[in-house]
């Protein structure tokens, strides 16, 4: 049996164990020496204050430690408060040591503004060191002869960092330089001109300052292809010709319904005309009896006019007779 002492002694010594196991794992001692070994003077009540905001310990005192091996005066509350506005506390302090090697001037509230805005400002660094190139698709205009060029740029630029918060990107860049190459082919009486010197259209484009505004600094506009595309002005002037066919067709289908309908109308008139007379004829035999009831015609007057009727009908049949051969004969 182990004497009373003893085990006290045992339970201690595992107490202490867990109590050390605690310590170590709330407290980062050894973040806390390599920090000092770096001669970053840190207090340990400020990493266990980290943990109690929720703040991982290693996010902040790293960067630190890059920063101060760089020599850039950067505090742990700036770094922490980075930190907990959800910024990258690591690529805002290597955008400052970049930045500080390229001897251009970035502070770290501005640093920090661009890496919360959502920019990557390591990269605008980058970017203002070593320049990008941004390559634009066939951007397609008409000159004034009615000729389509199509011409494909090269745009070489630079971050500006003092106006990546609030600037446009590479969009914007690409669509100005695409609305000058086609104002500038368009303001070109031939088309030939253009083909024979592109140059004019980086250098027209350039004049304009496409860049203001932006977060970039345009370095240069290179042509770097010109084609040639359709005829846009044999094509239209052929359209234009068909919608004029078209309404001229129109326009006589008018006229050829307008016509048609005039000689219906006349037909119908003529129907009118017919019925009237046959109506007036009609009125003839009840006119007769009523001069022959009055006394006003005599028998023998009604004979005679009923005999002139007949004749006329005999010598009409002669005649459609008359008719009838010589057409037979043309026939034959």
């Amino acid at each position: 049996m182990l004497e009373a002492g003893t085990v006290a002694v045992l339970v201690a010594v595992v107490l202490g164990v867990i109590l050390l196991g605690i310590l170590f794992t709330f407290v980062p001692v050894m973040l806390w020496i390599s920090a000092l070994a770096a001669g970053v003077r840190v207090s340990i009540f400020t990493l266990i204050g980290m943990r109690l905001r929720r703040v991982i310990p290693s996010r902040v005192i790293n960067p630190l430690i890059k920063a101060h091996k760089a020599g850039l005066d950067v505090s742990t509350n700036q770094l922490e408060s980075h930190y907990l506005a959800g910024g990258n506390v690591d690529r805002v302090v290597n955008a400052l040591i970049a930045a500080h090697r390229a001897n251009i001037d970035l502070s770290f509230e501005r640093s920090a503004a661009i890496d919360l805005a959502g920019r990557d400002v390591l990269e605008a660094v980058q970017m203002s060191v070593n320049p990008k190139v941004i390559e634009t698709p066939f951007i397609a205009g008409v000159a004034m002869d009615g000729i389509e060029v199509k011409a494909k740029a090269r745009i070489t630029v630079r971050a500006n960092i003092d106006r990546l918060v609030g600037g446009a990107g590479e969009e914007t860049i690409v669509a100005r330089v695409g609305e000058g190459i086609v104002s500038t082919i368009g303001s070109q009486t031939d088309h030939k001109k253009v083909l024979e010197n592109p140059d004019m259209i980086s250098q027209t484009v350039l004049s304009k300052g496409l860049d203001a505004g932006t977060a970039f600094e345009i370095l240069s506009i290179d042509i770097a292809d010109v084609d040639i595309g359709k005829n846009i002005g044999a094509e239209l002037q052929t359209e234009q010709a068909e919608a004029d066919k078209k309404i001229a067709q129109a326009k006589a289908e008018e006229r050829r319904a307008m016509a048609v309908a005039q000689e219906q109308e006349m037909k119908a008139r003529v129907e009118e005309m017919r019925a009237k007379v046959v109506e007036a004829e009609a009125q003839v035999p009840l006119a007769m009896s009523e001069a022959l009831r009055s006394g006003n015609i005599g028998v023998m007057d009604y004979m005679n006019i009923q005999n002139i009727s007949a004749d006329t009908e005999m010598r009409d049949s002669i005649g459609n007779m008359s008719d009838d051969g010589k057409n037979g004969r043309k026939n034959d």
